[in-house]
């Protein structure tokens, strides 16, 4: 009997100059039955992409190289091409269980969204066929009246476009109990607005590609091109699917509103690294199986530091690329963990007191010949480039570091920052002491020497092997921190997506590399190296205020960083405002115009305020019509066992349950004050800041009648150890 998938019919292509006569024998996993049987890891990576590789077997070699010089960014993609490309891929979508095609593109919600289409179209009156054209697939057309554009279009404006974006394969996506082809793609508005965090995110790479290609044909390096790789640390929670639906702020925010700390957390520290329970471990291979099918490379999975939280991470890749597979990965996460009954947990600050997640973002730039430019260790003996690129970095960071705020900013966020090894909101960089004391030289003396030369272990014990020492430690309450060969940005929150976090890192560091250069470039010393010392020297000395090596939680950094005059917004709507001045439009006019910007200012201010406003409505229907109904019976049977004890041993009332009785009466009737306050001071527009204390207080209280009270909801020990 043949399965599902086998049934399909491969449709023959269009007769063209272009299109190949057969490819029944490229098409290796026509059965998706088997393809879910294999283990295999290599043999599941990318089979349900039409990856470069894939589209080099299939398409004919012309049209071939002109998409990959097109991704290159050498060319662009010849539009006569368009029509072989369209049908040959859908060949391969259908062949593969698809009945749909849709755009996927990544608005400014945060999210990725997607309007599917079927293939069919008349091929006769009541006869259909699979039809998938090059307009098709090169541009789309959903609505875009319903996306935020933060005053870029009205409502009425309803026409947005979306464009197909070659630099990220297609995909099929499985969802309910069929398959759709995903073509990841960029979203503009009709007027040519940008509407989106791609857009912005590939400007960016190319901006960084031409700062660098200045590098080193300065320094006579050979390349083609250089671009920006990200690694992308995805942090969760994983909590039982039965438990969480009982609890409406989980369902509805993804996080908490109320709870008393369990009686064990992970004061213990016995959660990280920890073996993984089965039930987890399951849920963890079958997401990465499903991962490596969509071409995305995971590596790492473990423990993480709270009860019930984890965390994977990929391979480095392109940027764009993987940020595009690290939203898919967050989707894929959620959509797997309820099939094992379990809910997958994004939000950076889901439970009070305990670690929050995290998706930290490490960053370097690569040359199209292997060349990492961040690895000092695997460079031309005078590093002058490492040198330089550091240089930059350093001083892109300290001019630009309230942007580098924004660009991470969000309620959540704000309430991970600070503290349970999430970074304060005061950026600073970490470059450990061999890179400290090689700058240090060059500020001093002007020696850029240095050997950075890889260190051993040796622990006087034969069976164990010499280790070899990184040449720097990890600081992890440093927001910024050079981890050996890549910055690890660690303030990026876990629910967020990267694009405009890595846009600003690529945007900030070109442009305050071109300034650098400008400066090598014009200068009248009579040797180059001469003259890269000396314009060098001069940027360390004025960035050096953003270098920290300590604590970044201490009260002595928080003084210190005053007197450094180092930005210290830990709300994000100062750091908001960023994007509203002249430094931020200046150093951004080859990637948003000022319009663009404050179109997102509009968009991340409304997106706190309303997830303020549902946080608030969360509390307090919680509050009235689950927790005090619950409280109040607890206080009559209190009360009722107080007065029937005093009447069996006619005593007068038993003290110390009359003390516990009247402590759950005023923290109740103080609760119900302070609801009544927070609901005044909302409707007069009260600032947010002055809000968020209102519900901190509140909070307080209702956390003290948890551990007094009988509670109607699961508390932090179902939700961290009942799994």
């Amino acid at each position: 009997m043949k399965t599902k998938a086998q049934s399909y019919q491969v449709l023959s292509p269009k007769q063209s100059k272009f299109t190949r006569s057969s490819n029944k024998a490229l098409n290796p996993y026509l059965n998706l039955e088997e393809l879910k049987l294999e283990r295999n890891a290599s043999k599941k990576f990318k089979a349900r992409v039409f990856s470069y590789e894939e589209m080099e077997k299939r398409l004919p070699k012309i049209i071939y190289k002109n998409i990959k010089e097109s991704i290159e960014g050498k060319k662009e993609l010849n539009p006569d091409y368009a029509e072989t490309i369209a049908e040959i891929m859908k060949e391969w979508a259908i062949s593969m269980g698809a009945t749909h095609y849709s755009h996927w593109f990544q608005p400014l919600t945060g999210a990725s969204a997607e309007k599917h289409d079927s293939f069919i179209d008349w091929a006769a009156p009541g006869k259909i066929i699979e039809k998938f054209s090059g307009n098709q697939l090169i541009q789309g057309e959903p609505d875009a009246s319903s996306f935020p554009s933060g005053g870029l279009r009205s409502t009425y404006e309803a026409r947005g476009y979306t464009g197909w974006d070659p630099s990220s394969p297609p995909f099929i996506w499985e969802g309910g109990d069929g398959y759709t082809l995903f073509i990841p793609s960029v979203f503009f508005s009709w007027k040519g607005d940008i509407l989106d965090s791609k857009i912005p995110l590939l400007r960016s790479d190319r901006y960084i590609n031409e700062a660098c290609m200045r590098l080193l044909k300065i320094l006579n390096l050979k390349a083609e091109q250089v671009f920006s790789t990200v690694g992308l640390e995805q942090e969760y929670f994983l909590i039982d699917r039965n438990l969480h639906d009982m609890r409406p702020d989980l369902l509805v925010l993804g996080k908490t509103v109320f709870g008393s700390p369990s009686p064990k957390g992970q004061e213990l520290q016995d959660h990280y690294f920890a073996s993984v329970k089965d039930r987890i471990l399951a849920f963890m291979h079958d997401f990465e199986m499903k991962a490596l099918e969509l071409g995305i490379p995971v590596k790492t999975r473990h423990n993480e530091v709270a009860p019930a939280q984890h965390e994977v991470a990929c391979v480095f890749e392109k940027a764009s690329l993987s940020i595009d597979h690290n939203i898919i990965l967050m989707q894929l996460m959620k959509k797997t963990a309820i099939e094992h009954d379990l809910v997958c947990l994004l939000h950076e600050k889901p439970f009070q007191g305990l670690n929050g997640s995290g998706k930290h973002c490490n960053w370097s730039l690569m040359t199209d010949n292997n060349l990492n430019l961040l690895d000092p260790s695997k460079t031309p003996e005078d590093k002058y480039h490492f040198l330089i690129l550091i240089t930059a970095i350093l001083n892109a960071v300290y001019e630009h570091s309230k942007l580098l705020l924004a660009s991470i900013g969000s309620i959540s966020n704000d309430q991970r920052l600070g503290g349970n090894e999430a970074p304060p909101a005061i950026i600073s960089i970490y470059l450990g002491d061999e890179i400290e004391n090689f700058l240090n030289n060059i500020e001093k003396i002007g020696i850029h020497k240095s050997s950075l030369e890889i260190m051993n272990y040796d622990f006087g014990l034969l069976s164990i092997s010499n280790l070899s020492k990184d040449n720097t430690d990890r600081n992890r309450t440093s927001p910024l921190a050079f981890t050996g060969n890549k910055f690890e940005f660690r303030a990026l929150g876990s629910s967020a997506n990267p694009s405009f976090a890595v846009t600003c890192l690529n945007t900030i560091v070109a442009d305050s590399l071109n300034k650098i250069l400008n400066e090598i470039e014009s200068s009248k010393e009579e040797s180059l190296p001469k003259a890269i010392l000396k314009v060098v020297r001069k940027y360390l000395k004025h960035s050096k205020g953003i270098r920290y090596s300590k604590d970044s939680y201490s009260d002595e950094w928080k003084q210190e960083a005053k007197s450094r005059n180092l930005v210290n917004t830990p709300n994000s709507l100062d750091a908001f405002e960023a994007l509203k001045e002249e430094k931020t439009v200046s150093v951004f006019k080859n990637i948003l115009t000022k319009s663009e910007l404050e179109g997102r200012y509009l968009i991340h201010v409304e997106n706190y305020e309303n997830l303020l406003n549902i946080e608030v409505n969360l509390m307090y229907e919680m509050f009235h019509t689950q927790i005090l109904p619950s409280i109040i019976q607890y206080q009559n049977e209190l009360a009722n066992s107080i007065i029937m004890t005093s009447q069996v041993l006619k005593e007068t009332r038993p003290l110390h349950q009359s003390k516990l009785l009247e402590k759950i009466t005023k923290l109740t009737d103080m609760t119900i004050y302070l609801f009544e306050e927070l609901s005044i001071a909302r409707d007069k527009s009260h600032p947010i800041k002055g809000l968020l204390l209102k519900i901190k207080e509140i909070r307080d209280h209702v956390d003290q009648l948890e551990q007094l009270t009988d509670w109607p909801i699961p508390k932090y020990r179902d939700l961290l150890f009942l799994i």
